[in-house]
């Protein structure tokens, strides 16, 4: 699709992730409405906004303030999210720092990457999928 077939219409997110591991990091643009774009998973993508919006809402809003969160750590991926949803502006940050942040990244998949929680990855020369790192132990054990 041409960029000026989406300029009258559209949801466009680009989204840029960091320290989720090989093959996860980098920015991706992601169009709905038509659907097109970058990212690996276009549809998919548009699936994840459209299943997590509420109209009125902010979207890919953040977890409110004052929420009670389990203290666990998935691990140190992060990601943002700018551009229009629903004709709204979008400026949103993901983060693994807590239960509710683990919970909230993992409403968006497949618009972020699937992480595996408190496992730092690592990709072997043979291919192999990630495993977990010598040391490092799961959330909560």
């Amino acid at each position: 699709m041409r960029d000026e077939d989406r300029a009258g219409g559209g949801d466009h997110l680009v989204v840029r992730v960091e320290h989720a591991g090989a093959g996860k990091d980098g920015t991706y643009e992601v169009y709905c409405n038509p659907a097109g774009g970058s990212h690996p998973d276009v549809d998919g993508a548009c699936r994840a906004v459209e299943r997590n919006t509420r109209w009125g809402s902010q979207p890919l809003a953040p977890v409110p303030d004052g929420t009670v969160c389990t203290l666990q750590y998935g691990g140190p991926a992060t990601a943002h999210v700018t551009g229009t949803w629903a004709g709204r502006p979008v400026e949103a940050t993901f983060s693994r720092r807590n239960g509710c942040e683990i919970d909230r990244w993992e409403r968006y998949v497949p618009l972020l990457p699937e992480v595996r929680s408190g496992a730092p990855e690592t990709s072997g020369a043979s291919g192999a999928a990630p495993v977990w790192t010598p040391g490092a132990r799961p959330a909560g054990r």
